[in-house]
């Protein structure tokens, strides 16, 4: 009977995926098959997925699937195969694969992060402590400042609070600059 053995990962570029994919192979290299898929970058647009010598699409694909179902991305998935003497055949090999991607992934940490930006904010000096106070109750990450009459903050905040942290500082006549 054929043993699988599957591994999530966390890769951020095709370079990086590929270098941990490249690891396993040679970890592994007495396997018959190490199979991989990848979906990177914010949009998920960035994806592979490698059947490593089975059939085309038994593999690869179903690796692919498991991660597009769980709706990640930055994540790799390695499944590793050795051949135990018995072909499972199109549909047996896509469960398989499937089954073992499934399992890697329910088993990793998910770990969420959020897209930031950043937002330059221009206030007076009266105005700095109400300033540190907003910045401070929603934990607010200070990337560079000076203060002095005019004070001036880069603030590093999620991309879906851009709006919301704008309107509450706009409400208090501080000046904002979306940083692109």
């Amino acid at each position: 009977m054929s043993r699988f053995i599957s591994f999530a990962l966390h890769a951020e570029t095709p370079e990086e995926a590929a270098s941990l994919v490249k690891d396993y192979q040679n970890k592994y290299c007495d396997s018959r098959h190490v199979c991989w898929a990848y979906i990177l970058g914010v949009d998920g647009n960035t994806w592979q997925a490698n059947d490593n010598g089975e059939p085309s699409g038994t593999a690869g694909r179903p690796i692919l699937g498991q991660i597009r179902s769980k709706g990640l991305t930055n994540t790799l998935v390695v499944v590793v195969r050795y051949f135990g003497g018995i072909k499972l055949g199109t549909s047996g090999l896509i469960a398989a694969y499937k089954a073992a991607a499934c399992e890697a992934l329910d088993n990793a940490e998910i770990v969420e992060c959020s897209e930031m930006v950043q937002l330059n904010v221009s206030f007076s000096y009266m105005e700095m402590n109400e300033v540190m106070k907003y910045v401070k109750a929603n934990d607010l990450q200070v990337l560079d400042k000076a203060f002095d009459n005019v004070c001036n903050m880069t603030l590093s905040i999620a991309k879906d609070d851009l709006e919301k942290t704008m309107a509450e500082l706009q409400s208090h006549t501080i000046s904002l600059t979306p940083i692109e």
